[in-house]
């Protein structure tokens, strides 16, 4: 039986982690947070002093992933260890934006997502699944919103804990990280031609869910 993929990009901030849950949840897929996979890489990375290191413990499969979920909830495991929430920092995002320009980085998660999309009915959310992972997804979202929007969610979600970065950093950081996956050699940030747009600069949560959940029916009602 063929599964269904459904393929959701954007850049960073534009709600595609909260939005690909909720979806997935209501339609009982599977959500698959790529993000999560590159932040754990880049973590990872933190531990070496050069490149060359990194790699090749890497090419030496010292790097091992995993996927759990625990009440519905995704959480990401790096040998064995839950890093689910160390790797929500602004400096491990910034690194993920980097190491996920190398191809030995991409090449080692491309299989492993390609073969979770093969096996269960996925939602799966990044930066090129339209384009690269799944370039022949069921449906394919481009999911988007200002600069300025996205820093402000980011902002609120982040005043509360301890060294808070200011709006300002924040705005930056987001104007940095699109500037690195859109420019990249390899799988740049970029809109595939058969992906729907939705622009979420004004809308709420809910607003966005109820619109991709319809767009999600109708292509499930032609099929």
């Amino acid at each position: 039986m063929k599964t269904v993929n459904i393929a959701i990009d954007g850049p960073a901030g534009a709600g595609k982690s909260s939005i690909a849950k909720e979806v997935a949840s209501q339609l009982g897929f599977v959500y698959v947070d790529t993000g999560a996979l590159y932040r754990a890489i880049a973590l990872f990375a933190v531990g070496y002093a050069d490149q060359s290191e990194f790699l090749k413990a890497l090419s030496n499969d010292e790097c091992e992933l995993e996927l759990k979920y625990f009440g519905g909830t995704q959480c990401i495991f790096l040998n064995g260890e839950n890093v689910t929430d160390k790797i929500r920092t602004p400096e491990i995002s910034m690194k993920a934006s980097e190491v996920s320009a190398l191809p030995q980085v991409r090449e080692f998660l491309l299989e492993q997502q390609k073969s979770i999309a093969k096996e269960h009915n996925v939602i799966m959310d990044g930066r090129d699944i339209g384009t690269v992972v799944l370039p022949d997804a069921d449906l394919k979202i481009f999911l988007t919103a200002s600069a300025e929007e996205r820093a402000s969610r980011r902002y609120l979600e982040l005043e509360d804990k301890p060294d808070a970065p200011s709006y300002e950093q924040i705005l930056e950081d987001i104007r940095r990280r699109d500037e690195n996956d859109m420019n990249r050699e390899i799988a740049p940030l970029k809109q595939a031609k058969d992906a729907i747009l939705v622009d979420s600069t004004t809308m709420g949560l809910h607003e966005v869910c109820e619109e991709i959940m319809a767009l999600v029916e109708e292509k499930l009602d032609r099929e």
